[in-house]
Formats: structure tokens, sequence, C-alpha cells
């Protein structure tokens, strides 16, 4: 197995101990040779050791609120959905389209790397990389990053396997943190923010996407016989609850606002609204939310200080 690229290795750390990493034998060592890590098809799967053996202790069970071992449900996850799939209703496909172009519309000019979180089918690499951005496609599960890399194979396009909670980065090893439709997915949110500055160099961006006021609907789960989330969303979020979980003492600046009018989407107004360039869409989408106040999403940025 060939060794990971230089400019790849050189910001990983340990998830467990926090020292760097070497490359021995086709696995990752810490530098105390305390920890070593799989690397699966040149993804490296670094989710920390020490977690998994004591996650289910009942001090992290109170800690993150939840019985459900949440490394596990996104393994599985990951294996009977096929993120990659393309969507087949015209409606949805729009709106993912829109969805996307706010979030690169929010992207600084000059940024060189990118730390896509929760990669999903990993269209941050396929619509940065070409533009000379390096992507480091991040999931907690096995399956996504090697997907991603294996559909976008550029020679800076990255796949990682690793927890937002225990990064296995450098502090500042990043110009920008893409985590779209995750923050509403994850145990402690306000953490998730802290966690994902830290890797942040001073100036760059987080760039936080959620759904907006989202009424979740439970389900009783025929396996436990628990209450189970729709679509495994467990938070909902407001501008002002979003305000108040982020880590203010880290954000140098930041900049919030809602998009995506209910209205517009419901009265299947894309079969129109496609044909618009972003700029013009955003502007019938900011005069339809002055209109009827539904917006469907909330968009986040926040500058690391």
């Amino acid at each position: 197995m060939p060794a990971l690229a230089p400019p790849f290795l050189n910001i990983l750390l340990s998830p467990d101990n926090g020292q760097p990493l070497e490359w021995a034998e086709g696995r990752l060592q810490a530098a105390d040779n305390g920890f070593s890590y799989e690397v699966e098809g040149g993804v490296p799967i670094l989710l920390p050791q020490k977690a998994k053996e004591s996650f289910r202790t009942a001090e992290q069970h109170e800690r993150f609120g939840s019985r459900f071992f949440y490394v596990d449900h996104y393994q599985a996850d990951a294996e009977l959905f096929d993120y990659f799939e393309d969507f087949e209703d015209g409606g949805a496909i729009h709106e993912m389209r829109r969805l996307h172009e706010t979030i690169i519309s929010e992207v600084q000019k000059g940024t060189t790397s990118i730390l896509d979180v929760g990669c999903g089918k990993a269209w941050v690499a396929q619509h940065f990389c070409p533009k000379g951005v390096s992507v480091f496609s991040m999931d907690i599960s096995t399956i996504n990053p090697k997907r991603a890399v294996e559909r976008y194979p550029f020679d800076n396009h990255f796949g990682v396997v690793a927890d937002a909670y225990r990064l296995p980065f450098r502090e500042g090893a990043f110009d920008c943190i893409v985590a779209s439709e995750i923050i509403e997915h994850v145990p402690d949110p306000a953490e998730f923010m802290a966690s994902l500055l830290q890797v942040l160099r001073p100036g760059g961006q987080l760039i936080i996407t959620t759904p907006y006021n989202e009424k979740i609907q439970y389900y009783l789960c025929i396996h436990c016989n628990r209450p189970t989330p729709q679509h495994a969303h467990i938070h909902s979020f407001t501008m002002k609850k979003m305000l108040a979980l982020a880590p203010m003492e880290l954000t140098r600046s930041h900049r919030i606002y809602t998009f995506g009018n209910k209205a517009l989407i419901k009265l299947r107004t894309h079969v129109l609204l496609r044909f618009l360039p972003f700029a013009l869409w955003r502007l019938a989408d900011r005069l339809a939310n002055r209109i009827i106040r539904k917006p469907s999403r909330i968009m986040f940025r926040l500058e690391r200080r």
C-alpha cells in the first residue's frame, strides 16, 4: 500500500493522544507508539480507540443524553442508504442545487483547503477540487469517505474517517469547514461547533446549514420500542437558538440568515425557478420570505478568532 501524501499526513494527529502520526508498515502510528490506525483504500480510519472502549459508560450516556452509540448508528446508516444515489424528484434536485449554491457563495476567495464534515455524496469535492482547492471528505462511517475518493479521484481530494468531537487534525489545519445538514444529528451542537473551530486557521470560516425551526416527528421503533426521530434529527434550530449555542469566544465575526422558502418548494415553482441564475433565484427567495415568512433552512457562517 502506498504511503499517504505528505501534505495530508502532515496535518494528521492521533485522536486518542494528540500526537503526530507516522507511516509504518501500511498503518498510521502515533509518535509515541501508543496507538495505531488502519488505512483502507487510501482513507485513514481515525476514530478514537478510547471512545470505542468507554462510550457505553454511564458518564458518556449522561453527557450525550442518548442511549444510542452514534458511531455504530451512522456506520449502519451508511451501509443501508446510498448517499451517492441521485434524487429522482425535480423539486428535491432543485432544492439541493440551491443549498449547494448558497454554501458556495459563502466560501471566501483564496480558500485553499476545505474540510467537508459529513461528506455525503462529496459534492464539495466535486465542485472545488477542479478549482485547485484541496478537499478533505470526512465522515464517521468508513463507507462514505472511501466511496467519495473513488468517485472523485483528484490528487487534491482526501478521504478520512473521523469523529467531529475528537478531530485528528492539527490546530489551524483548514481555511474552511463545511458542515451542511449535520448539526441537527449530533449529540452536543455547542461542543460540535467548538471542536470544528479549533482546526480552522485564524480568519478561517465554519459554514453550517440546518433545517429552520423543524418540527421533529417521532415514530415508535419496532426494534427497541422507543420513540425514534424521523431522519435521525435530534435538534431543531432557530437563529436565536443557534447563536446561543455558538462559541463566541472562538469567533471573530459571524453571519446568520434564513433561506429556501417553503411555499415556493410546496408550490413546485422549481419548474420555472430552475432556469434562474443563483443571484436571481436568491432575490426571488428573499422576496417570497418577506411575503410568506416560511424559510426552510438556516445559514450560519462563523469566522475563527
